[in-house]
């Protein structure tokens, strides 16, 4: 465990000091009024070393200013039946908080198809639901329980996870690099359900690979996760495809789309959208909006997320030959009868 010292800090603040104005002013940005606590964001994803977290923030700094993050939350995706299209394609949504404050993202990445846009229209999406998160809804859930709240947790569902999923990875690595390099230390725990074998095999091949503070973030929870999540947060914020005592469905629940936190009607969705059609309005109100993706320069891979990568493609690919033989063999013998 990474212990950060009030000297840790005081370095890494006076570093920040010296820095240009305007990767100041994109730092508050991020801070939200907590500069401390941000700093200290960056000193943990760096193992509590100042001058890697130092670098590793004045890239993120550089980053937001190249390809302005700042307006992102100004950007909307329209028309609305393409960010319905992306929302029907990109699962994820606020369920609600846990007993403590933090904002319960959840995320359906087995039923995600991710095929109804370009993947600059699913990384736009994915960077404003982090800016969003960052700059509305913890500062709310911070004025809400009195206290500084800078985290979340996620419920990842993988219900309906195939071989098919392979076709993904290129826009997973992507999103996951952006959140790594430029949303460190945002998930408090993450929490898998519905896992079907296909996950755990995977999961025993790359659990080794990840860094251990990120490997105990990651539990894996049996069936739909529903009395273990209930430890934490109350029967409301449940996902929706946690409140079946068995397996759930990431696209259902006994009361249609009102409980599907993923469906573009979500109050959650709604809110987040027309939040970012207001900012847009304020920035120029009198230029119409203009359809089209908002372009991001997509950061390169490091080392160890092109291994992880890798080795789930090897393993898919592992599985997958298994299951064609497994279906061979089964034909042969029905042939054979």
């Amino acid at each position: 465990m990474v212990f950060i010292t009030e000297d840790n800090i005081k370095q890494f603040r006076t570093m920040m000091e010296k820095t240009d104005e305007p990767l100041k002013k994109t730092f508050q940005n991020i801070h939200q009024g907590y500069p401390t606590e941000n700093l200290v964001r960056f000193l943990k994803a760096r193992d509590g070393n100042v001058s890697n977290a130092y670098k590793m923030l004045i890239d993120c700094l550089t980053w937001r200013i190249q390809n302005e993050i700042d307006n992102i939350l100004a950007k909307p995706i329209i028309p609305a039946e393409l960010y319905r299209a992306i929302r029907d394609s990109q699962l994820v949504g606020l369920s609600g908080y846990s007993k403590e404050g933090l904002p319960v993202i959840a995320v359906g990445v087995g039923l995600s198809t991710f095929d109804k846009a370009s993947i600059h229209y699913y990384v736009q999406s994915h960077i404003q639901m982090n800016e969003y998160r960052d700059c509305v809804i913890l500062p709310s859930a911070s004025k809400r329980f009195g206290r500084y709240i800078g985290t979340c947790i996620k419920v990842l569902d993988m219900t309906g996870l195939k071989f098919s999923a392979l076709n993904q990875i290129k826009l997973l690595s992507v999103i996951s690099t952006i959140d790594d390099l430029n949303y460190p230390e945002k998930t408090e725990t993450y929490f898998i359900v519905n896992a079907p074998y296909i996950f755990s095999a995977c999961w025993k091949v790359v659990k080794p690979l990840l860094q251990e503070r990120t490997r105990k973030k990651v539990q894996v929870l049996s069936g739909s996760g529903r009395d273990e999540l209930l430890k934490i947060m109350d029967y409301e914020s449940l996902p929706h495809f946690c409140r079946r005592e068995g397996s759930g469905s990431s696209r259902h629940s006994r009361n249609g789309t009102v409980g599907d936190c993923f469906s573009f009607d979500h109050s959650f969705h709604q809110e987040l959208y027309n939040y970012i059609k207001e900012q847009a309005a304020l920035r120029k109100p009198a230029a119409p909006i203009k359809q089209g993706s908002f372009h991001v320069d997509f950061p390169e891979h490091g080392p160890e997320d092109v291994k992880i990568a890798e080795t789930i493609e090897s393993e898919f690919q592992r599985l997958g030959d298994q299951n064609r033989l497994s279906h061979s063999l089964h034909e042969l013998k029905i042939n054979g009868d």
